[in-house]
């Protein structure tokens, strides 16, 4: 299985807690509209929290990282596109904050949970999408094969 997370299942946890507020809301059961919106709050922060322990029994195999082995300076603007309660995405920024101490490359994060226009106009299909100039790269990825891109782009 790929490393990402495919932008529909964003959208998808997005309607779910949307929608069991507002059924609660609806039936007028107000302490369980908030008590699921807290649920679903923390168990979105759970997942993403303790997926790289679990993505390998989860049949994404491993999420562990490979140091760059080479990081040479880089005046590029790499872009990173993430979604609320993608677990990739958290990794991936992770890896290029690190990477751009020691390259010196600008870094924007634009998060796309919000902005289906964005979503379409890009067309972007998983997350995380990183991009330098023309080039995209669609997944997870390790500091390795990130330094490699943003050195290449």
């Amino acid at each position: 299985m790929k490393q990402q997370c495919h932008i529909s299942l964003v959208y998808i946890s997005w309607l779910i807690l949307i929608g069991g507020v507002i059924a609660y809301l609806l039936f007028g059961n107000y302490i369980q509209a908030a008590l699921w919106l807290v649920f679903i709050y923390i168990a979105m922060r759970a997942y993403v929290h303790y997926f790289p322990k679990i993505s390998r029994y989860m049949g994404y195999g491993s999420v562990d990282d490979q140091p760059a082995s080479e990081q040479r300076s880089s005046d590029a603007a790499v872009k990173l596109y993430t979604g609320v309660g993608c677990p990739f995405c958290p990794i991936v920024k992770r890896r290029l904050v690190e990477l751009q101490k020691s390259m010196g490359f600008e870094l924007t994060e634009i998060d796309v949970t919000l902005k289906p226009d964005l979503v379409i106009k890009k067309g972007i299909r998983a997350l995380p999408v990183i991009e330098v100039g023309n080039s995209t790269l669609v997944g997870n990825a390790t500091s390795e094969q990130l330094s490699k891109f943003i050195t290449a782009g």
